[in-house]
């Protein structure tokens, strides 16, 4: 196996968020505490009313079952089922310590040296790195930021070779909050069955739906319900959820044998996940707590972004977007007469000035000019930390932009 890089964005994130005081950098929606799990719960019995759930309190801490808790994956298969003629059995599903293993065991578990991948771009690193380091080349199929971040499926058909083994998507987009249509996914999932190649969708945003409804001829299903089984998902409890310190994910598919083939390798890491952060998954995802939470935070980003969007619209002389449809992430573009700012220069001047963290765009999405002056944005945090730091960048734009230089080091006064 070859060496590879560092995570950008978390490595960045980690560097820098001890001198933060206003963290905007965040992709997950504002983390919860079991006590405000129990809070949401519409569940009253006595059971429920203790210091903790009585089913945590009376967990026995052995080891765990190895594809996962029977009754995490039986809540996740039924959600997976909803509106689908043909429900998912349980043991199509095995949990994950977090989406970043689950990512990574299905990469292990296809991908082989001379394969090509095919992935969905910009994107988080993981989705391209891994398979490169496993000996997999792979092609960039790039959203158009002209076009919404659209993806074009006739060059999908362009990218297709021999060796395809995997076209790799990312529903909804980070880092731009981009959805992938039904429709789209319908023609991708055609062109895949054509060729007999696997979908691997990455829904760690699902279902954080904040600007589209439910009704819409275009809201995006799961990959998984499409009818076609060589398509595998992954999901979270990081960032729709509010719950990134349990370490909870997991791996679904229609095709059981690569299901079978991930739970074996991850017993080489993981012989079980933690019993107590299953427990609460479970908790989070029964339906006694799951509608108000992501009621909670669909409305949380869907306000938060009211505001985002307010001062993009005062500060387009220097701002440029493409309005996130979903997820709790936006692709905010900064620049000067038309020119790119250098985003790294940025997010250290701001940092340093205000106190607030942001992630630059071509250091977290790509190390070249491509994404040079965006900033991704996370904005289903805490309403007044949110509120604070944009008021914050919004002195920094007045007091220190024009000291920003452009990307290339070139310096472009504003007046």
């Amino acid at each position: 196996m070859a060496e590879i890089d560092c995570l950008a964005v978390d490595r960045w994130i980690e560097t820098k968020a001890t001198g933060a005081k206003y963290d905007l950098s965040s992709s997950c929606a504002k983390p919860m505490s079991i006590q405000e799990l129990k809070e949401l719960s519409e569940d009253k019995s006595e059971s429920n009313q203790g210091p903790l759930p009585a089913q945590l309190l009376s967990k026995c801490l052995g080891y765990g079952e190895m594809a996962g808790s029977k009754a995490l994956r039986s809540t996740l298969a039924g959600l997976y089922s909803v509106k689908t003629p043909l429900p998912l059995p349980i043991d199509n599903i095995t949990i994950t310590a977090g989406a970043s293993s689950a990512n990574y065991l299905v990469f292990q578990a296809l991908c082989k040296p001379g394969d090509h991948v095919i992935v969905h771009y910009p994107t988080y690193q993981l989705l391209y790195a891994v398979p490169q380091t496993l000996g997999a080349v792979v092609s960039f199929w790039q959203s158009k930021e002209d076009d919404k971040w659209k993806l074009d499926v006739e060059e999908l058909k362009t990218l297709i070779k021999p060796n395809t083994r995997m076209i790799v998507l990312n529903n909804p987009q980070n880092p731009t909050g981009a959805i992938i249509p039904r429709s789209t996914l319908i023609e991708i999932i055609t062109v895949a069955r054509e060729n007999s190649i696997v979908v691997f969708s990455d829904e760690i945003f699902r279902p954080l739906f904040h600007s589209i409804h439910p009704g819409d001829k275009e809201f995006p299903p799961s990959a998984l319900s499409l009818g076609y089984d060589d398509v595998v998902v992954t999901g979270s409890m990081s960032k729709v959820y509010s719950l990134p310190g349990i370490r909870v994910g997991w791996i679904a598919s229609r095709n059981r044998a690569l299901i079978d083939k991930c739970t074996k390798l991850r017993a080489y890491t993981t012989l079980s996940v933690s019993q107590l952060d299953e427990a609460v998954a479970a908790y989070a995802l029964d339906g006694h707590c799951l509608h108000a939470l992501l009621k909670q935070n669909t409305d949380l980003a869907r306000e938060n972004l009211v505001l985002l969007e307010s001062f993009i619209e005062k500060h387009k002389w220097a701002c440029d977007w493409v309005r996130p449809v979903a997820s709790s992430v936006a692709f905010v573009k900064f620049s000067k007469m038309g020119k790119p700012v250098d985003d790294l220069e940025l997010c250290h001047q701001l940092l340093q000035e205000k106190g607030v963290l942001l992630v630059p765009g071509s250091q977290g999405f790509g190390s070249n000019s491509l994404f040079a002056g965006y900033v991704r944005i996370g904005y289903a945090i805490d309403m007044e930390e949110f509120k604070t730091g944009l008021a914050l960048l919004k002195e920094f734009m007045e007091e220190y932009y024009e000291n920003v230089p452009l990307a290339g080091g070139r310096k472009l006064a504003i007046r």
